[in-house]
């Protein structure tokens, strides 16, 4: 049992499915079964499980972005239909309204090698350790902590050999286009912030030198083509190490039928960080914490936005980035503020929409917090079922991969 509150007292009981808690309070001045209702359901990342071959990932773009296929489905009645996603503005109503995140992503991959300052002594009868302690590094940027001085969050590999004080070396100093940093502190799992040294034009560096950085679920290197076709063709605002994948099937065509049809856009801008793609570690999806990411609404974007709501028209968000960040600003008022700040929202089942009334979103990888959205969103049964639909009939998967509308 738990405390007691009042009359009654709180308790944990094992639901139907193995690992299911339910809070219940029980109340000890009425009699059974009345006694007992239910506070609260624990969910399972499990639940959001499925098996997906690897033959379906998408490991590189269609030459046509418009071609992919959408799978339609209907949230209130479970039916699915397969479409293309050139019925995408033929799926809209004339009134709605289409937000888009207008992130760019940056080269944010960088390969160089330590200094091995900080590694164990060399051992003189190995002497191939060397080469091993000054060896490649990866670094993949997720967020700039600070500008003077320039310091970021990011991911190292390999994680466990780089410690605080190592400087790491990108680039070509002939070419004068090289980075220097340093290790300065360590996250809780893995992650570390490094403060790069002083460059007279740093993101001009890191455009040179950088990669693309493709998920590592696309089992290639990134190649030139990479730049333009991992990037949608409405990006503005640099910024993101992962495109806002929902956005890259657009094309100037499929934007300028909408704009025919009448339907109104707005752009708002999040920049796709950890927050976005971080594995889910908890077993109960409540215990699960979001990275923050960064975020900005101009006033256009919330007036328009905004206007929409109150006329009770549908708001379309093109990408779980996008739902986030307008909920998370009308998560307090039920009204999207302009303005920018930091955004760790974590929508999953149970969560009440007080923007988003339509969601086009890539499909998303198992027990992850991008599907759990989109369960919210459409229903946990509705959209596994339509996932084992499109399993059926051999979408394509992830970053690269096709599409769906949830209304």
């Amino acid at each position: 049992m738990l405390p007691v509150f009042g009359t009654g007292v709180l308790t944990l009981v094992p639901g139907r499915r193995p690992g299911l808690l339910i809070l219940v309070r029980v109340d000890l001045q009425r009699p059974f079964p009345n006694s007992f209702s239910i506070i609260k359901t624990s969910v399972l990342v499990s639940d959001f499980n499925y098996h997906l071959p690897e033959e379906l990932i998408a490991q590189e773009p269609l030459p046509d972005r418009a071609s992919s296929r959408l799978l339609h489905l209907n949230r209130n009645s479970g039916v699915v239909e397969d479409r293309s996603f050139r019925d995408f503005p033929d799926l809209l109503r004339p009134d709605d309204l289409v937000v888009f995140n207008n992130t760019r992503v940056f080269p944010a991959r960088l390969y160089g090698h330590r200094s091995g300052s900080r590694s164990q002594p060399l051992s003189a009868q190995n002497p191939a350790s060397r080469d091993f302690l000054q060896g490649r590094v990866e670094v993949l940027l997720t967020k700039q902590i600070s500008q003077e001085p320039n310091e970021w969050e990011c991911l190292v590999r390999p994680g466990r050999k780089i410690g605080v004080g190592e400087r790491l070396y990108f680039g070509d100093d002939e070419k004068k286009d090289s980075l220097i940093a340093e290790v300065v502190s360590r996250g809780d799992f893995g992650e570390r912030r490094i403060r790069f040294a002083p460059a007279p034009d740093f993101f001009a560096a890191v455009e040179r030198i950088g990669h693309v950085p493709l998920p590592p679920y696309i089992g290639r290197e990134d190649r030139g083509n990479d730049r333009e076709r991992y990037q949608t063709v409405y990006a503005r605002e640099r910024g993101s190490v992962a495109a806002p994948t929902a956005g890259l099937h657009f094309t100037p065509e499929i934007l300028a039928r909408l704009k025919e049809r009448g339907v109104e856009t707005a752009e708002i801008t999040l920049h796709v960080g950890l927050g976005t793609f971080q594995p889910v570690r908890a077993e109960i999806v409540e215990e699960h914490k979001l990275h923050s990411e960064r975020y900005e609404i101009s006033d256009q974007a919330a007036e328009r936005i905004n206007q929409a709501v109150d006329q009770k028209r549908r708001v379309v968000a093109v990408g779980t980035t996008t739902v986030r960040t307008l909920e998370y600003s009308a998560r307090q008022s039920g009204r999207v503020q302009p303005g920018s700040g930091e955004s760790n929202l974590f929508i999953y089942p149970g969560f009440q929409f007080r923007v988003v009334g339509a969601l086009l979103t890539n499909f998303h990888l198992p027990q992850s917090t991008l599907l759990m959205l989109v369960c919210a969103l459409g229903g946990t049964e509705r959209v596994l079922a339509a996932y084992r639909h499109a399993l059926e009939k051999r979408y394509r998967f992830y970053s690269y991969g096709d599409c769906m509308l949830v209304e």
